[in-house]
């Protein structure tokens, strides 16, 4: 299923698979000056492409490598070879190679689904990519992962932050996340002059600044318990009951890939087994 929204000149895409007729963990992408940032997952990328059918697309950026934000690449790129893609230089064999380098964990494949092969261009750091009418500034903003980048456009004021920013009070962290990074990344987009932000993970808000500071100083405030209750002698299962409650769902769907402890401990900065 596909939901449309139009912000002004931006086209916001949530999509999500069908399950029984239950729709869970959505995802998002974007369609601004005939470019798509993100392209959603491989369930729905053919109902994207027939919603695209007469949309001229000019190219792709990917905010980062993960399933539910290139599952369509393949697609377009099949559609129209010529079609540039633009990737974090650490993306780009994960694209051309998703099954060899981001092998899917079983609840990865249910929602989200296998992607095809794409190829895609490198991005540096503060590098611009130029749309008929838009520049937008590329900004490595790791922590989620290592490859993820963040999109300024400094004319309109827009911040595209991918699965930077994630609406609520984090209770749980995925494998291969770094906390400390997202809070150093939250801080830095939270500098920029941007009016309205465009994430994967919540609805588009206006002041972004603000939520922005909100949700790194939440992460820095429950870091500071983690390190408190860790140094007073407390154990990581002991921190997560704690501070983040029993067990939760998303534990048992994902077979441990996100969990509570997984948080605990990349606060301290230790390995996950």
């Amino acid at each position: 299923m596909i939901r449309t929204t139009q912000y002004g000149k931006v086209t916001r895409f949530d999509l999500s698979r069908d399950i029984y007729g239950i729709r869970r963990y959505w995802t998002t992408a974007y369609l601004v000056d005939n470019w798509m940032i993100d392209t959603g997952c491989a369930h729905t990328a053919r109902e994207l492409l027939r919603l695209l059918a007469d949309q001229k697309i000019d190219g792709i950026i990917n905010t980062h490598s993960h399933e539910d934000h290139i599952g369509a690449n393949f697609h377009l790129q099949q559609r129209n070879p010529d079609l540039q893609i633009y990737a974090h230089p650490a993306s780009i064999k994960i694209l051309e190679s998703p099954e060899e380098y981001q092998p899917l964990h079983p609840y990865r494949h249910i929602f989200w689904g296998q992607v095809g092969s794409s190829f895609a261009k490198p991005f540096e750091a503060g590098s611009l990519i130029a749309t008929e009418n838009y520049r937008f500034r590329v900004i490595y903003t790791p922590g989620h992962t290592s490859d993820h980048v963040c999109l300024y456009e400094p004319d309109e004021k827009w911040l595209f932050t991918g699965d930077l920013y994630v609406g609520g009070k984090d209770r749980a962290l995925r494998a291969g996340c770094d906390i400390w990074q997202v809070i150093e990344s939250l801080e830095k987009v939270a500098d920029l002059p941007a009016v309205r932000m465009f994430p994967s993970s919540a609805r588009v808000r206006e002041n972004p600044a603000k939520h922005l500071r909100e949700k790194a100083d939440y992460l820095v405030l429950t870091g500071q318990e983690v390190l408190d209750m860790h140094q007073e002698g407390a154990n990581v299962q002991q921190i997560a009951r704690s501070l983040f409650g029993g067990p939760m769902l998303i534990e048992l769907i994902t077979l441990g890939h996100f969990t509570r402890r997984r948080l605990v401990l990349s606060y301290l900065n230790q390995n996950y087994d």
